[in-house]
C-alpha cells in the first residue's frame, strides 16, 4: 500500500511562503480490473527518475518523456519480480543510458579530444555501500560497473587482506569492468549523430572564441556572455533514479557523460560520494529512509555535496520547506559558490517510512512515500511510477530563462 501527498509548489527567488500542506493523504491504487488488482496485491515499490536538469528542447520532448517512462517500467518490472532497490535502480539507469537522447552512456557529450568519458555511481541505503566510476571510456553502461563494484565490495577483503575498491577511474575502471564480465563498447559506437554534431558546433565556437581579442572590451564580453547562455544549461543533463522496494530499502544512482568539451580526465559529481546520489535507510538516528539523485554543473554539486545535504534535510517534519531551504541555503546561497554568477543544479528526492496506523492487512505493511524535485536550471524532466500503477507519469518542469528561480514539487 502506497500513500503520496498531492500538492504542487512553485517558488521563485522572492521566497514566497509555501502553501500549507493538506492534512489528508491519498492512496495510490492500480487502474486495472479487480482480478488484476488481486494478482498485484503484493506488488510494492516505487521509482522516481530524471533525464537531467538543464535545457530540454521542445523537438526532443517526446523522446525524453518516453525514455523516462521506459526507465520507470524497467525498475517496476524488477520490483515486481522481487528485486531489491539497488537492482531496480540499476535497471532504470541502464534504460536511461541506452537512450541516444540523454547525456549518459550511449550518446554522451564528447570531450575536448572528441572522446566519450563517462561517470556513474550508485548507493545502497541498506548497506550504505557505494560504487562509482569516473572518466571511463569504452563502457556503454557505466552504472553496471558501479553496481558491480558495490556488490564485489560486499564480499569482503581481497587476497592478502586488500581492501576492495569502491571508486575506479579511466583505464583502470575499463579493465576492471571487462575482467568482471561487463562487455566493452568502442567509443566511436557510443557517439550518435546528435553528440557528434554538437561536438562539431562547439568546436567551431571555441575556435571562433579563441580568435576574439583577449581584451575585455564591451563587445567581446557580450559575445562571451551570449555564448555561455546559449551553451551553458543545455549541457548538464545527467540522468538518475531513486527507488524504494517492498522491504522499505532505498537506493539511488546517477550517470553522466559530463560537460560538453570538458578536459579529458575530468570527473563530475555523478561519480563523487555524496554529490551525485545518496541513499540511507531509516535508523535510530533517522526517522525516514531517504534517497537523492542530482543533476547540473558537476563542479557546483561537488563543492556543495548537494545530494547528502538534501538527504539530511529530509529528516525534518516538513519535507516541502526542508528542500526549499536546503536548495537556497546549501546550494544557491552557499558560501562555497559565492564567486559563481549562476548556480546550476537539480535534485530528485524521496523519503519514506512505515505507516503503522493504516495497515491494509497483517501481512502487508503500508509504506508512506513522499517525493519531490527542485532545480535552478531552465528545465528538468521527471518520471515516477508505483509498482501498483498501470503506467508511469512524466512531467517536464520549466522555468523562465530570464529569471533566476527554482521550483519544487511534492505529489
Amino acid at each position: 500500500m502506497w500513500r503520496v501527498m498531492e500538492t504542487p509548489l512553485n517558488c521563485a527567488e522572492e521566497q514566497q511562503p509555501p502553501p500549507a500542506l493538506p492534512a489528508s493523504w491519498s492512496t495510490v491504487t492500480p487502474q486495472e480490473s479487480p482480478a488484476d488488482r488481486n494478482d498485484k496485491g503484493n506488488a510494492v515499490g516505487f521509482v522516481l527518475v530524471h533525464a537531467g536538469a538543464g535545457y530540454h528542447s521542445e523537438s526532443k520532448a517526446k523522446e525524453y518523456k518516453h525514455v523516462c517512462k521506459r526507465a520507470c517500467q524497467r525498475a517496476v518490472d524488477r520490483l515486481k519480480a522481487g528485486a531489491l532497490a539497488v537492482d531496480a535502480v540499476t535497471a532504470a539507469l541502464v534504460e536511461l543510458e541506452d537512450s541516444p537522447f540523454t547525456n549518459a552512456g550511449m550518446g554522451s557529450n564528447l570531450n575536448l579530444s572528441g572522446e566519450i568519458e563517462c561517470d556513474a555511481s550508485i548507493m545502497d541505503g541498506k548497506s550504505l555501500r557505494y560504487g562509482a566510476v569516473g572518466a571511463v571510456s569504452g563502457i556503454n553502461n557505466p552504472v553496471l560497473v558501479a553496481n558491480r563494484l558495490l556488490s564485489e565490495a560486499q564480499k569482503g577483503k581481497l587476497s592478502a587482506g586488500r581492501i576492495p575498491p569502491c571508486f575506479l577511474v579511466g583505464r583502470g575502471a575499463h579493465d576492471w569492468a571487462v575482467n568482471h564480465g561487463i562487455p566493452p563498447c568502442p567509443s566511436e559506437k557510443m557517439a550518435t549523430k546528435f553528440s557528434l554534431s554538437a561536438y562539431k558546433r562547439n568546436k567551431h565556437k571555441m575556435e571562433l572564441a579563441e580568435k576574439v581579442d583577449t581584451g575585455f572590451n564591451h563587445h567581446s564580453k557580450k559575445r562571451r556572455q551570449a555564448s555561455e547562455t546559449e551553451n551553458g544549461s543545455g549541457l548538464l543533463d545527467t540522468v538518475g533514479a531513486i527507488v524504494v522496494d517492498r522491504e522499505g530499502n532505498v537506493a539511488a544512482a546517477v550517470s553522466s557523460g559530463g560537460l560538453a568539451m570538458k578536459h579529458p580526465g575530468r570527473v563530475g559529481q555523478a561519480a563523487h560520494h555524496g554529490c551525485g546520489c545518496w541513499a540511507e535507510n531509516t535508523s535510530t538516528l533517522n526517522p525516514y529512509s531517504t534517497a537523492v539523485s542530482t543533476s547540473g554543473c558537476g563542479e557546483h554539486l561537488i563543492r556543495t555535496m548537494l545530494a547528502r545535504e538534501c538527504s539530511s534535510a529530509m529528516q525534518c517534519e516538513d519535507a516541502h520547506q526542508a528542500l526549499l531551504e536546503a536548495m537556497q541555503n546549501k546550494f544557491i546561497s552557499s558560501p562555497f559558490l559565492a564567486s559563481e554568477d549562476c548556480v546550476l543544479g537539480g535534485v530528485i528526492v524521496l523519503r519514506c517510512c512505515r505507516c503503522s496506523d493504516a495497515q491494509p492487512s497483517p501481512d502487508i505493511q503500508a509504506i508512506l512515500v513522499e517525493f519531490l524535485w527542485s532545480h535552478t536550471t531552465e528545465s528538468m524532466c521527471v518520471g515516477y511510477m508505483s509498482a501498483q500503477d498501470g503506467k508511469a507519469k512524466v512531467t517536464g518542469a520549466n522555468l523562465p530563462v530570464s529569471k533566476y528561480s527554482y521550483s519544487s514539487q511534492l505529489l
